[in-house]
């Protein structure tokens, strides 16, 4: 049964910081490449956020991030949890979302439900 859990998300006011989390199962995680997305209500899904494969990569470990999120936002990746992580740091309004963790490779292409990011006074 192939997973992807998100949490850690929840309401905070603006500057505040959060850690997102997702934890996978049901496939080799260490075989896939992973991305953070955001969709907030009207808008258009946007990519946060990605790490590549390590298997076999020489690439593995530069994640990439949307320019609205360089700076700010951190993603790594623990291949022995079979978790990936988003750090938001100075989050502001525009950020709230729904934030969906992707799993793909050539062949698959996995997500999860999301977990809710609300910012707000």
């Amino acid at each position: 049964q192939v997973q992807l859990t998100e949490s850690g998300g929840g309401l905070v006011q603006p500057g505040k910081s959060l850690r997102l989390s997702c934890v996978a199962s049901g496939f080799p995680f260490i075989t896939y490449n992973m991305r953070w997305y955001r969709q907030a209500p009207g808008k258009e899904r946007e990519w946060v956020a990605g790490i590549t494969s390590a298997d076999p990569n020489p690439l593995y470990g530069n994640p990439l991030y949307g320019e609205s999120f360089a700076g700010r936002f951190t993603m790594t990746r623990d291949n022995a949890r079979n978790t990936v992580y988003l750090q938001m740091n100075n989050l502001k309004v525009e950020d709230t979302a729904v934030y969906l963790c992707n799993a793909y490779n050539w062949q698959n292409d996995y997500w999860g439900q999301g977990t809710q990011v609300t910012v707000s006074s």
